[in-house]
This record gives C-alpha cells, sequence and structure tokens, in this order.
C-alpha cells in the first residue's frame, strides 16, 4: 500500500500557483507522509479526475478558477459553506465520499480585516466577476455586515444572480448587478475587488480608469501572481491602499488544510514558504 498521501491543485492553468510551497512546507513541519502536486485538467479530463480520486491516492483537492462551480455535480456531499456559497474550492474523501467545502470566504474575510480594524460592517463593495471567487467573498462580506455589493461581470445573468442570491434569496443586504464596470462607481465604494481572472496575463488590460478610482477608499485583487498586476499598479500610483490575494491564499489554504489533516495549520511556516516562493 503506498503510504504517501496525495494532495493538489485542479484547474486551468495553475502553473502560477504558489499553494505548493505553502502546503508542503506544512506537511514537512508536522511530519506528515504527504505531497502536494498541480493537476493542469482540461474541462473533459475533470470527470475522469474525480472518479479514480482514491485510486490513486489523492486524498484531498483545492480546486480554481474555472472549476469552483462545475465540480458540484461531481460532489456527493457539500458542506454548509460550500451549498450556501454554491462553489468548491476544497475536496477531500470521506466515507468513500468527495466531499465539497469552501473556504474561499472565511480566507478572505479573515485576510481583509487586517486591513480593515474598524470591522466591514457598513461598507459599501463593489466586485468585479461574478463566478466561483466571486460568489465565496461577496456573500460572506454580506454576512459581515457589508452595506451593500455592486457586481460587475461580462456575463450580466451571471451577476444578476449572484446579487438575487444575496438581497433577495439570502437576504444578508442590499446587492445589484450592473450593465458596466464604470457603473460600480456610481458613489462612494470602500472596497473594490478583483474577483476575475483580468490580470493573470501581461496582456490583460486595466479594466478600472484613474478617475473611478479617485472613489475607491480600498483595493483587493484576488490574484496574487503576479504580485502587482496593473489595476494594483495604477491603485498604488493615485495614492488608493491596495492588497494582492496573498493573505488571502495563506488563510483558505490554511482552513482547507485543518479540513484535510484534522491538525491546526503551521500558520508561520506556510506564510515563510509563500514569502520564499513569491
Amino acid at each position: 500500500m503506498n503510504s504517501l498521501k496525495t494532495f493538489g491543485l485542479v484547474g486551468y492553468p495553475v502553473k502560477h500557483s504558489l499553494s505548493p510551497a505553502m502546503h508542503n512546507a506544512a506537511f514537512k513541519f508536522l511530519n506528515i507522509n504527504a505531497q502536494y502536486k498541480l493537476f493542469e485538467l482540461r474541462p473533459e479530463e475533470l470527470g475522469p479526475f474525480f472518479c479514480t480520486f482514491e485510486e490513486d491516492y489523492i486524498y484531498g483537492v483545492n480546486v480554481t478558477i474555472p472549476y469552483k462551480e462545475s465540480v458540484i455535480p461531481l460532489m456527493g456531499k457539500l458542506t454548509e459553506e460550500a451549498s450556501l456559497i454554491g462553489a468548491v474550492n476544497t475536496v477531500k474523501i470521506e466515507d468513500e465520499k468527495l466531499v465539497g467545502h469552501n473556504t474561499d470566504g472565511n480566507g478572505f474575510i479573515q485576510d481583509l480585516l487586517g486591513f480593515f480594524p474598524r470591522g466591514i460592517s457598513g461598507i459599501k463593495v463593489s466586485i468585479i466577476g461574478a463566478g466561483g471567487a466571486a460568489k465565496a467573498v461577496g456573500i460572506s462580506l454580506a454576512k459581515h455586515g457589508a452595506q451593500n455589493i455592486i457586481f460587475y461581470d461580462i456575463d450580466r445573468n451571471r451577476a444578476q444572480g449572484l446579487a438575487d442570491k444575496i438581497s433577495l434569496e439570502l437576504k444578508l443586504c442590499p446587492a445589484e448587478a450592473v450593465d458596466s464596470i464604470e457603473g460600480l462607481f456610481r458613489g462612494k465604494t470602500d472596497l473594490l475587488i478583483n474577483a476575475s481572472n483580468s490580470g493573470m496575463k501581461e496582456t490583460d488590460p486595466v479594466l478600472v480608469s484613474k478617475e473611478s478610482l479617485a472613489k475607491v477608499t480600498f483595493v483587493y485583487d484576488l490574484i496574487y501572481n503576479p504580485a502587482k498586476t496593473k489595476l494594483l499598479q495604477l491603485a498604488e500610483r493615485s495614492g488608493v491602499k491596495f492588497a494582492n490575494g496573498l493573505g488571502m491564499l495563506l488563510h483558505q489554504g490554511a482552513l482547507a488544510f485543518e479540513f484535510w489533516t484534522g491538525k491546526a495549520a503551521p500558520l508561520d511556516q506556510m506564510r515563510n514558504a509563500l514569502k520564499e516562493a513569491v
């Protein structure tokens, strides 16, 4: 029997990910006989991968763009958090079932509170994107008392669906979808979040104008590689406070580690590994 347990990251693309450095450092520190690998899968490979999950000695994975929603039908069970958010970023085997969980929302909030020491209750939020990551951060912000949330996505229906879920179905806070990026900045915005994958490639455009950023207090880009996207570079030039997604990566990773292993995550070792990898 293979005693080496395998964990990893499922997505497309994933070569940019720093997750292996973080998790392998945690396994090493706690003397766990495990490895964390990257699984770059095309859409047609997703189903077969999860069907042979246990046979390949894979005990858990993280899920990233673009599969956080599409893996849901492959799960045998969803945790309450994953079901609420409607997206999965962490999977483990439990009683021979694939259990889908979501640590993105809580990981994001843990990091964000470091930048909002007075708390996030009552803040006005604008979010670019309405996919799995936007669901996690949007619903978590609403649960923690955001005053209102505005979504923009190139798929207008997807943005409207997420806004309706927050405001009408869950009744957490007022939320709406807009037809253009400019619609995110009708008034003062305490927090602008990029929850899309725009900014990962050098050729990606800056989605927000300098004039719009003048209405923003803080910019948070969920992308962490590159460490300073064009959006964050513009924020820096405009004198707007900003952060990338490295802190969220750390905290959601620590929660995933605890979900898989039942052990407290060695946060300092994971943080140091990320800093070295960057």
